[in-house]
């Protein structure tokens, strides 16, 4: 396993000032509160973009914040809630229209209970769930159909309706009046609906704005228990606890009134817990060994499980029973099934995930863009998990498809696809763009869903590719995908104190992630391999590798943890890591969740060598005025050092990191200006054009070979290059052999450059130091007459 998988990044530059920590303490202090680890949670606001201590009370903690009322959604809430108020005075039948994901079930249960206080449950008040596989997301004709037959006269949806124009008209058609609920993307004109409640249509930076399918359909609850104050028996506040699970598996961004639903939710799911109140989601923490208080507890525990119910039976309307449900026996019974069907989503998701990395191993990735990959044996449910498991790790956009094999006589074979996004790429206005190949697609920017024949997954996957190109030109996508570090700590600090430093930030998630702490120089011992089992005792591929981490000097040592890998993944040593910390509840201990590491190399000097101590390190300083000898460009080999050690005055490296790799650009401007100077019969010297594309004696070799291999005559003469076109015009295969050829050549010499730029000034003189005077690395020369 290569090692690290992230480009670590820890900005040590904005830091509160010392004056700004010291009021920070003061204002804790006067408010009575306990902050340990103090100048470390000062450090995260402050970076996290909370540096007024009057908008810090309300962040903290949710007593001081002010929640928006639903009003704030205006005429759109007016009119369904006055819609909602003739329905029960006529005695009207009503149908939750929900979806069959965490966000889509507890919004749905809100709804169930919520309105279940104005409308008798089952006799005017039913709720409809679409199948995952025979229906998918959003209204369907047959469903609307189902509910007519019912009797019904008003659909509310949740997490859900906002684009489904011809299915809302349909709906009109059969005399339904529609409240649409949701929080996905708008459609350009407003559909046929009484009300449409969307959060999307607030301004932006609104403190509504980020709410999930369940906090909208909360916010509806809310709004009826105002207007029909003397009606509901069940307090309003009870039903937090759906919405926080709704919310943290939704992954939306918790700020404004997400975070505090979310912050109140936590508090009722942890208190309803303990009391029974609702038996089946008592039972998935005490299988998940949770208790409900944080949310990672959602995140890796409640939430996977009842997405589960869908991805393995399709049909999940027996997940609303299962949040809802007051009978213990049934609702306990109802969880096994939802632990049962997570046990078989993690292998399915483990098979999946690793026939996905067989196909990748087969991609150029240094000329893709957006992932696209299918087969035909591939569970529909999982496809959205790898493929964010996928985008996540490859650091590009990812698409993964259910290929049809038979199809009905005169149809086409189809495929079905689950898209996950990263680099903030609007995926869903991508997609949208080549909706001329497709036959249904839904979803918002960072996941969707979509079905098209297979005969255009060819036409698809260009298109999305030029797309990114044009989206993210500078960018590239070859290197590992950036990480994000918040803080240095050392295993002496980790434990309950720091723990609780860190809750005080709670709810972790989109917006505001878990602080990833950067543990240097520590030693990796005692590995273990756990086996998961499900509930029935039956074996399952998925494993969790245990490990101790000790400090260097203290050798205190603290537990840790690495979901999903193998003993032989990481074998025993010094590393650099980066972790979160966690508590395991059912050990009753605190332990970190590895993130990323990389390995401590211990360079031993021969032993016939003395140290130099000749290199003067200002790297992480540079500026043009310094004094000679200095090396000012960036090395790529060793034998760029080779100049400065006849001399023996001390060299000063005060050269600035490498730019962004970018190697796709550099190609086609290689070939503009080979095309310039074939077409002009020009000449210009090699210095030049090595400063203009930025490239070393090595990889201008390498280009010019390149070039050659496309059929161009390279002259040169004293210290100019000319060319010659070729007298054939190159194919598409020699034009993606030879840029294959100069890319992999410039990808090596970045790669060199960072080297260059980030080893340690000991390795350095280390290395040099038992090198000859005139030692040099044999370069690759390209065929140059002149």
């Amino acid at each position: 396993m290569t090692f690290p998988r992230f480009q670590w990044h820890l900005d040590e530059r904005d830091l509160p000032s010392a004056q700004w920590q010291q009021a920070l303490a003061d204002w804790a202090a006067h408010r009575g509160w306990q902050m340990p680890f103090i100048e470390l949670v000062g450090q995260l606001l402050w970076q996290r973009g909370w540096r007024q201590f009057h908008e810090i009370g309300g962040y903290l903690n949710a007593e001081e914040y002010e929640p928006t009322a639903p009003g704030a959604f205006g005429e759109e809430m007016r009119r369904a809630i006055a819609r909602l108020r003739t329905a029960h005075q006529q005695q009207e039948k009503v149908a939750i229209w929900g979806d069959f994901d965490a966000d889509g079930l507890t919004a749905t249960a809100v709804l169930w209970e919520g309105l279940g206080q104005f409308f008798p449950q089952t006799a005017r008040l039913r709720y409809y769930i679409p199948n995952r596989f025979t229906e998918s997301h959003g209204l369907s004709i047959a469903g609307l159909d189902e509910l007519a037959a019912w009797g019904c006269d008003l659909i509310v949806t949740c997490d859900t309706g906002s684009t489904a124009a011809s299915e809302l008209a349909y709906a009109a058609e059969l005399g339904l009046d529609v409240i649409v609920t949701d929080h996905h993307t708008l459609a350009e004109t407003r559909p046929p609906v009484v009300a449409l409640v969307n959060p999307r249509q607030l301004p932006e930076g609104h403190p509504l704005g980020d709410l999930s399918g369940v906090a909208v359909a909360y916010k509806l609850v809310e709004a009826l228990y105002e207007e029909l104050p003397e009606i509901p028996q069940q307090p309003l506040e009870t039903l937090l606890d759906l919405v926080a699970i709704g919310l943290i598996a939704d992954l939306v961004a918790l700020r404004g009134d997400c975070r505090y639903l979310t912050q109140r939710g936590l508090q009722v799911l942890e208190a309803q817990a303990k009391a029974g109140v609702r038996p089946g989601v008592t039972k998935l923490l005490e299988f998940c060994k949770r208790t409900g208080d944080r949310p990672s507890d959602v995140a890796f525990g409640i939430g996977p499980r009842i997405n589960a119910v869908s991805r393995i039976h399709g049909d999940a309307s027996f997940g609303v029973e299962l949040l809802t449900s007051r009978d213990r026996r049934q609702a306990e019974a109802l969880a096994l099934e939802a632990e049962l069907a997570n046990t078989r989503r993690k292998e399915l998701q483990a098979n999946v995930l690793r026939q996905a990395k067989m196909q990748l191993d087969r991609l150029d990735l240094s000329t893709t863009q957006v992932i696209l990959l299918s087969d035909p044996q591939w569970s529909p449910g999982v496809l959205g998990l790898v493929a964010s498991q996928i985008a996540q790790e490859y650091d590009r956009p990812t698409i993964l498809f259910q290929t049809e094999t038979t199809a009905a006589p005169g149809q086409p074979l189809l495929a079905r696809g689950s898209a996950r996004s990263v680099h903030q790429i609007d995926l869903y206005e991508l997609v949208k763009a080549q909706d001329h190949l497709l036959t249904s697609f839904g979803g918002h920017p960072f996941a969707a869903g979509m079905t098209l024949p297979i005969e255009n997954l060819p036409l698809l996957t260009a298109g999305l590719n030029r797309a990114v190109r044009a989206y993210l030109p500078t960018t590239d996508l070859t290197q590992p995908p950036p990480l994000a570090v918040d803080c240095v700590v050392a295993v002496a600090d980790l434990g309950k104190d720091l723990f609780r430093a860190l809750k005080l930030l709670e709810p972790y998630g989109m917006g505001n992630p878990t602080p990833r702490l950067l543990l240097p120089q520590v030693q990796v011992t005692n590995l273990w391999e756990e086996t998961l089992k499900d509930r029935r005792g039956g074996k399952q591929r998925y494993h969790k590798l245990c490990f101790d981490i000790v400090g260097p000097a203290t050798e205190v040592s603290f537990p840790g943890h690495w979901w999903g890998h193998r003993r032989a993944d990481l074998p025993e040593g010094l590393y650099d890591v980066v972790v979160e910390l966690d508590v395991n509840t059912f050990k009753k201990r605190y332990e970190v969740r590895l993130v990323d590491l990389r390995p401590v190399e211990v360079a031993s000097a021969p032993a016939t060598s003395t140290k130099t101590s000749w290199l003067i390190d200002q790297r992480e300083s540079f500026t043009d005025a310094v004094p000679p000898p200095a090396m000012v460009d960036c090395p790529t080999d060793w034998a760029d050092f080779g100049p400065y050690r006849s001399a023996h005055d001390p060299l000063t490296l005060a050269y600035p990191p490498p730019p962004p790799l970018a190697a796709e650009p550099q190609w086609q401007q290689l070939l503009g200006i080979a095309k310039y100077l074939a077409r002009t019969g020009g000449s210009r010297p090699i210095a030049v054009l090595q400063a203009k594309l930025g490239l070393s004696d090595r990889t201008f070799n390498f280009a010019i070979a390149a070039l050659q291999s496309l059929g161009y005559k390279v002259q040169r003469q004293r210290d100019d290059l000319s060319l010659s076109a070729p007298l054939v015009t190159p194919t598409t295969a020699q034009y993606e052999q030879a840029a294959r050829r100069f890319l992999t050549a410039w990808q090596e010499e970045h790669f060199r450059q960072q080297y260059f730029y980030e080893v340690p000034v000991d390795i350095l003189e280390q290395v040099l130091g038992a090198m000859p005077p005139n030692a040099a690395s044999a370069e690759p020369a390209a065929n140059v007459t002149g």
